[in-house]
């Protein structure tokens, strides 16, 4: 197949979240599957492409004239090669989802514009299918239909909560016929324009990432709203579980470790520990439980911030790296102050530490509100570190209880708590190297779920008729 992969965020290029490094691993698995992918993505003024393998120059229709823009196509050894969109006036300035002004659609005109790019590119590349990648590209499958596209359309949804949302004045800017400001197969979002509700009414099939977060968006808890729609779509509607690289993140190999090891060399575990103990400034006496995660109320930190002094109580000792609400920030850096010895935090995105954190920690924690699929308890297991995780979207997935890691219910600090406390009593504990053995033998590569993704596609493009 033919498959053109767009996304508002891909590794090595920009990336704010997991979906920049799905966005580099699936298309990547796919190519090596033998099918012909491309990356799509904007060229924004941060990207730094070291090497250029030409640039097509096109004019893309826009509202009643074209604009000039440059296809530019960079193709990583041994990767699928990406096409950066490369137009100025849309994609320079700024941060690439706040802009660089206070017009309020700049960035729905950013992202509506790269729509429409994918789509013009769509219609000379001749793609089978067109993956589009949460709100950012919620307009391709709009732009698909009205330019009459002849490939299918596949909408991802990797956090409902992010939608685009913006007021219905959105459509002038952009050339959107308003036949489309409807809530029946349209943009109508309570009163606004939604480029996310774009991507789930129009789309030929819909795809989260993982089973458990597939059925949770069915209901109003977790629905964000669009639950009924997604209900009604329920039979387009798949989940597919997130993998990781498996080479990328391997401890056998990784040169940011202070010592490499498998699951036949454990030992070399507790050297990563005791590094990481020297790092942080820690007492080295309890077990260690680490996060690195944004700062942010889906990710459950007030959960944590609150259950702090009962964790100590019981001996932990806390790792947090990651930046992003300034008032979790303070409070995280107020406690690191009050218990230096007790409580680490590195308020900062940081890959190398990161990975010294996952190789040195005795457990990874995860008490999201809500977990679409996640990708850090996948690499906690690969790492050897137990994963602590709330019953909730892709931790469902991925942990068994008491076999690859624990699982609580309720997102409050007591059942924080009390799962850290049930977790603690495997530590060095007899059979506690055993669970790390099961936690680095589960399987998170993408062979799998890359072939579950080509039955996807063949399913969507079956509605052509081919």
């Amino acid at each position: 197949m033919k498959i053109l992969f767009a996304s508002s965020e891909v590794v090595p290029y920009f990336k704010s979240g997991g979906l920049a490094d799905v966005s580099r691993t699936l298309p990547d698995a796919l190519a090596r599957a033998g099918h012909d992918v491309r990356i799509i993505l904007p060229f924004y003024q941060t990207v730094n492409v070291q090497a250029e393998k030409g640039a097509e120059e096109s004019m893309v229709p826009w509202l009643a004239g074209a604009v000039p823009v440059r296809y530019v196509t960079h193709a990583p050894g041994g990767a699928a090669p990406a096409v950066l969109v490369d137009q100025p006036g849309f994609f320079h300035g700024g941060t690439p989802y706040e802009g660089r002004s206070v017009d309020p659609f700049e960035v729905g005109r950013r992202f509506a514009f790269f729509c429409r790019t994918v789509i013009h590119y769509a219609r000379h590349w001749k793609p089978d299918v067109v993956h589009a990648n949460d709100w950012p590209t919620g307009l391709i499958p709009l732009w698909a239909l009205l330019d009459n596209l002849d490939a299918a359309t596949v909408f991802a949804i990797h956090n409902l909560a992010y939608q685009g949302n913006f007021a219905p004045a959105l459509l002038n800017q952009v050339g959107i016929p308003w036949s489309y400001f409807r809530a029946e197969n349209g943009l109508e979002f309570h009163g606004n324009v939604s480029l996310l509700k774009g991507g789930l009414a129009l789309a030929d099939r819909l795809v989260t990432v993982s089973p458990t977060y597939a059925a949770e968006i069915q209901t109003p808890t977790y629905g964000a709203g669009f639950d009924g729609l997604l209900r009604f779509r329920r039979r387009v509607l798949n989940g597919i579980l997130n993998g990781i690289d498996t080479d990328v993140w391997n401890p056998s190999r990784d040169a940011h470790l202070v010592a490499t090891y498998n699951a036949k060399t454990l030992a070399q575990k507790e050297t990563n520990r005791d590094a990481l103990v020297a790092e942080a400034g820690l007492d080295p006496g309890g077990p260690i439980v680490a996060m690195v995660t944004r700062l942010a109320y889906q990710k459950g930190i007030q959960l944590v911030l609150r259950a702090l002094p009962r964790l100590l109580e019981m001996g932990a000792r806390v790792v947090v790296l990651g930046d992003g609400e300034p008032q979790f920030e303070r409070e995280l850096a107020g406690a690191a102050r009050a218990a230096p010895t007790r409580i680490a935090t590195f308020l900062r995105f940081d890959d190398a530490l990161a990975r010294r954190i996952y190789a040195g920690a005795d457990f990874f924690l995860m008490p999201s509100l809500y977990e679409p699929c996640g990708l850090g308890q996948m690499i906690a297991q690969r790492y050897g570190t137990p994963p602590i995780g709330r019953h909730t979207g892709g931790l469902v997935d991925t942990i068994t209880q008491d076999k690859t890691g624990f699982l609580f219910d309720d997102a409050s600090p007591d059942a924080l708590v009390a799962a850290c406390r049930h977790a603690f009593s495997f530590w060095r504990a007899r059979g506690w190297n055993a669970l790390q053995r099961r936690c680095m033998a589960t399987d998170w590569s993408w062979a799998r779920s890359a072939g579950l993704y080509e039955e996807l596609y063949r399913l969507a493009i079956g509605r052509l008729g081919r």
